[in-house]
Parts: structure tokens; sequence; C-alpha cells
């Protein structure tokens, strides 16, 4: 499959905004429990979280939003956001572009669960910067992607989609150069329905130099 234009990629979500809503909520627990119980238990209390790719807000936003934690969800399907709006509407939903995302300010834990990855490889080299800068300092960063450098095919609701991954030993240089370090880096975990899992911190700012003239 040739390279899906973004904007192709939240048309075909768009189209199936309903059988996701179906699908995303028969998990109970969800699939994602464990990293998800995992960022949460890192995150200071009322730590906001941010959502790149939130769909209709299930599983992964509303699980923070039950533990307490305020979620600024974004997503390129007006449908999925509206979903969202519909089942928590006192959060912030944004309908548009992640790769153009600049909130000017950062949150506790920055997600990008089964999004990030249709992204194409250039496309998601240029993502990082959008992570650092909305990653809080000590902050999480949880994605997926695959567990190589590779191009693979799916069908959700008989709508396909591409997904695309880079080298793993890409994505680790790439989160170190951008300030993190790898927490977990889990491949084709099968607890978690096959999923490539990467969870990450995002480093403390290094001290200023003293110098002579340091109190």
């Amino acid at each position: 499959m040739a390279a899906q234009p973004q904007d192709d990629v939240c048309r075909r979500y768009e189209g199936i905004a309903d059988w996701f809503v179906a699908t995303r909520f028969a998990g109970d627990p969800p699939m994602e429990q464990a990293y998800l119980t995992a960022v949460r238990a890192e995150l200071p209390p009322g730590a906001a979280v941010l959502d790149l790719g939130c769909g209709t807000g299930e599983p992964l936003a509303g699980f923070f939003i039950r533990a307490g934690h305020p979620v600024v969800g974004i997503d390129g399907s007006p449908a999925m956001i509206a979903k969202c709006r519909e089942r928590f509407p006192d959060m912030t939903w944004i309908v548009g572009d992640m790769r153009r995302l600049a909130l000017g300010r950062t949150f506790g834990a920055v997600l990008a669960w089964d999004s990030f990855f249709h992204l194409t490889y250039d496309d998601q080299r240029a993502m990082f910067a959008v992570f650092a800068a909305h990653t809080a300092a000590g902050g999480l960063l949880l994605f997926t992607s695959g567990p190589d450098h590779g191009e693979a095919n799916g069908v959700m609701d008989g709508v396909p989609f591409a997904h695309y991954s880079l080298a793993a030993a890409e994505y680790r240089s790439l989160l170190l150069r951008h300030g993190f370090a790898v927490l977990r880096h889990v491949v084709n975990d099968p607890a978690c329905g096959g999923h490539t899992i990467w969870l990450a911190r995002k480093k403390p700012a290094a001290p200023a130099p003293r110098t002579s003239l340091s109190a």
C-alpha cells in the first residue's frame, strides 16, 4: 500500500467511528491495562495527560479521567472527537493534526497509542520534537510501533489502513536525542494483542553550570 496522506487516514477513521466505539469498549479490563497502570503509578495526583490520536476517548483517556487526571485529546477525525465530547464533556478535545501540535504547555504523560504508527517514516522522526515539547521533565511517554523497520497493512471494519515503523535502534536514538530515557521496550507483547510498546521518561533539564557569579 502506498503511503497514506494524513488527511486520508483521518477520513478513513471518520467512517468507522461507530464501529470503533463498539470494538474499543469490548475489553474489560482493556488489553492496555498493565501499561496504563504503570503510567498512572508514576503520575503525581491530578497531573494532566495528553492523548495524541485519542480516537473516541476509550480506553486510554477514560482510564486516566476516571483516575482523576485531566486529559487533553487530539484527533484528526471530527467524528471521533464528537464521541469524546459526548462521553467526557468536561475534558479538552481538539480536532487537529498531531504533527503540528504546539500547545505551549507540558503534561505528566503523553500517549500515542496505535496512532503515531500511521505516520510516514519522516513524520514519525519529526514527532519526537512534538513529544519532547509536550512532556514535562520527569514525565512519561507511551507509544506503540512495529517490531522493526517496515510497513504492515491492516483492515478495520473493511477499511484498509497502513502502519509504518522505524527500526528499534532508530527509535532509541530519537528518544535519547530528544531527552528521553527508555524504561520499557516490549516487542510483540502477547498479553497486549501483540503490540510493540515503548515507555520512556523525559529527563530533567541539566542544571546550569556554576560560575564565579553563582551564589
